[in-house]
């Protein structure tokens, strides 16, 4: 049976073979979704080397940056943010990937200790037009991000996108590649950006050929997750 170390040893390895194909030399980081996994797992990837992990729900991944802060790790908050709990977003993570809203930038930059560092953050946008999905339209996204370029506490880094699932490797790039012309359109606007989160487990490959720069993995690492009061 696998190991979380074997697991990443695949991932990383077939991240620099997309990358080579795709002629890239520039630096992909791999995001452990580590939601709804046993401290156990994340310290074994940890010490497999892993140090960048992203968590959807806030009480849970408090809990467990209290029992890894021993550990250097960088966390990543990815999941939807609730009004209610920007404060300790704002308090405890590293990075936020799915900010969609004024509202929610305005309450993260307030929220943001004066001590710590500008919180990265990235756009999440809505690049399947999909009603269930979270995420700006495109047509809104110029806007929102000249709105939270300008917030002292917040670090616009780049875009992130879940589009709708498929296992077609042709429909795969073309989605993603929405994402990537948004993101060269900001840039030519003047935005200075660096990151594309987008590409997950069935996916990433696509992503790596259409320019993302953090792919964000959980089963493919650590197996089938275990839910817990519902979440």
């Amino acid at each position: 049976m696998n190991t979380i170390s074997d697991s990443l040893q695949v991932i990383q390895a077939r991240i620099l073979q997309a990358q080579r194909s795709a002629h890239r030399d520039d630096e992909i980081l791999l995001l452990a979704v580590s939601k709804a996994q046993s401290i156990e797992k994340l310290r074994e990837a940890y010490l497999a080397g892993q140090r960048a992990f992203g968590e959807n729900y806030v009480q849970e991944a408090i809990s467990k940056k209290e029992q890894l802060k021993d550990c250097a790790i960088e966390w990543h908050f990815i999941g939807p943010i609730q009004s209610n709990k920007t404060q300790l977003i704002a308090q405890h993570f590293d990075w936020v990937h799915s900010v969609d809203r004024l509202k929610i930038a305005i309450r993260l930059n307030e929220a943001r200790p004066h001590s710590a560092a500008p919180l990265n953050v990235c756009i999440q946008i809505n690049s399947s037009g999909e009603s269930s999905k979270s995420g700006v339209d495109i047509g809104a996204l110029a806007m929102l991000a000249k709105e939270i370029n300008a917030m002292p506490n917040l670090k616009l880094r780049g875009l992130m996108a879940i589009p709708a699932p498929t296992k077609d490797l042709a429909k795969q790039r073309a989605q993603f590649k929405i994402v990537n012309d948004a993101f060269k359109t900001l840039r030519q606007q003047g935005f200075e950006l660096d990151t594309l989160s987008i590409g997950m487990s069935d996916d990433y490959i696509a992503a790596i050929h259409e320019g993302a720069t953090i792919v964000r993995i959980g089963s493919a690492i650590f197996g089938a997750r275990v839910y817990k009061n519902g979440n």
